[in-house]
């Protein structure tokens, strides 16, 4: 065979191996846009949470008068830091692994909060109850001070099911699960009435 004739054939080999190549690539790529789309929560719009759960470091919710703060251990677990009113308040850090795991399961649960419906804020007496809001939920990353993202949570919808949330320093409201409120609100008094029962269980044994 003629080097003339190898030549041709040479080039349609490279040809089908280039897009051979380029159809692979675009299949890693696909599967890995497919696979950062679907965790919970990272940068997805449709998500109340900016970021996934597991890259937080501490959630405080504020509410009746009191702000209650959850952080994570070096070891990653979740535990109740405490209750603080005014200038008063406990430090109450709950190493219990039953209740870590409660915590955790209550966050991740947050975490999978979608926005409903997005509303512009309206001028006053159109506020969705978010301008004097009962209960503000702040979430902070790793180490940090200043809280990543703040929610004001409004009044809930005539239907019982969602609730206005506003993020603060922006002015769309949107609409959330209510059931999803609820859940952290009685976290909360799971974790309180935990901690005042092992106050008085050490108390009793002084």
């Amino acid at each position: 065979m003629s080097v003339g004739g190898l030549r041709p054939r040479l080039a349609v080999v490279w040809l089908v191996l280039f897009v051979l190549v380029g159809a692979i690539v675009a299949i890693e790529h696909a599967n890995v846009v497919r696979q950062t789309s679907g965790r919970e929560g990272d940068g997805d719009p449709r998500m109340l949470l900016p970021v996934a759960v597991d890259q937080l470091g501490a959630i405080e919710v504020a509410t009746a008068g009191m702000l209650h703060r959850f952080e994570r251990d070096p070891a990653g677990a979740w535990f109740y830091h405490g209750v603080h009113a005014g200038s008063e308040g406990t430090h109450a850090h709950s190493a219990d692994p039953a209740m870590a795991a409660r915590i955790e399961r209550a966050f991740l649960a947050f975490g999978r909060t979608r926005i409903e419906r997005q509303f512009a804020l309206a001028a006053p007496g159109g506020d969705y109850g978010v301008a004097a809001p009962e209960t503000i939920v702040l979430v902070y990353r790793p180490n940090e001070r200043q809280p990543l993202v703040q929610y004001a949570v409004g009044d809930i919808l005539p239907d019982t099911v969602s609730r206005y949330v506003l993020v603060v320093g922006t002015s769309t409201v949107v609409t959330i699960p209510n059931y999803q409120i609820d859940n952290l609100l009685t976290l909360i008094q799971t974790v309180r009435g935990a901690s005042g029962a092992d106050r008085t269980t050490r108390n009793s044994r002084r």
